[in-house]
């Protein structure tokens, strides 16, 4: 007989999840029965790391047979996916409560920490981690005649002179100049017919990018500080209609704000 039974599935370890609004997550996690001499350990996984990248949280009684793991906002994950585990076994997604997440403000020293507890499409609990020193949270999207107006507001870097927002498509670059730069909020208008030239004969997705001043490094335009692991399937905007082209902003597989283009037929 194939497959798991549901008496196997009730005993497999399965984890609540609270997040803070530092970036720290708590786990309490029923059906895990220690056995031998050895402390458990809830244990992180990054997936597709090479080497190994592994973070063991100890495991403490919590009452009720309940085992309670903390991972504190002080401790550094690398960007990407971290698979959650003990004893070699895979953790199932209990209770996720994210409401701490939701329009989070990061601290205003150090780099911008996110995490966000998912559950995986084949039932697994994760970890969707991301770290950067610089950072540009994208706010809201409007729309008008031919683009859009994106608001940013820049962690880890100093706004200055010479601000300039770009979007890039392999080695094509378009600057436009935008406003504000007061305590990082800034804001540009994208004009989508200047993507679309010459005329498209594939799709093509323009990343998003913000200059902080003449001659500084630009910073990846994203949205992670909030509770969503995933835009692409959420954030759905409106498509703008030009000459041979359709195009609109969209997420990518890492929450990062981009531009399609794709011809008409």
């Amino acid at each position: 007989m194939t497959g798991t039974t549901g008496a196997a599935r009730h005993h497999a370890p399965r984890a609540d999840c609270v997040a803070d609004s530092a970036g720290g997550l708590t786990f309490d996690m029923a059906g895990h029965e220690p056995g031998g001499p050895v402390e458990p350990v809830l244990l992180l996984s990054r997936r597709g790391a090479d080497p190994a990248d592994e973070v063991g949280l100890p495991l403490t009684p919590g009452g009720d047979g309940r085992f309670r793991a903390v991972l504190p906002s002080t401790v550094e994950l690398a960007e990407g996916h971290w698979d959650v585990s003990v004893a070699g076994r895979p953790v199932e997604p209990g209770i996720r409560d994210v409401r701490a997440l939701v329009d989070r403000v990061p601290e205003a020293s150090g780099p911008v920490r996110a995490r966000v507890p998912y559950p995986t499409p084949d039932g697994r609990l994760a970890v969707r981690g991301w770290l950067r020193p610089r950072h540009a949270e994208a706010g809201d999207l409007t729309f008008g005649e031919g683009g859009c107006t994106v608001e940013v507001r820049l962690y880890g870097a100093e706004p200055g002179e010479g601000a300039v927002a770009e979007a890039r498509w392999g080695p094509q670059v378009l600057q436009v100049p935008v406003v504000g730069g007061e305590g990082g909020a800034f804001a540009f208008t994208l004009p989508y017919g200047v993507l679309a030239e010459p005329p498209p004969d594939k799709q093509r997705m323009w990343q998003l990018w913000l200059r902080p001043s003449a001659g500084a490094e630009p910073v990846r335009i994203a949205r992670v500080l909030d509770d969503v692991w995933d835009r692409r399937g959420v954030f759905v905007y409106p498509e703008t209609e030009g000459d041979g082209f359709r195009a609109a902003p969209c997420y990518s597989a890492d929450n990062e704000l981009c531009v399609r283009v794709v011809p008409i037929p």
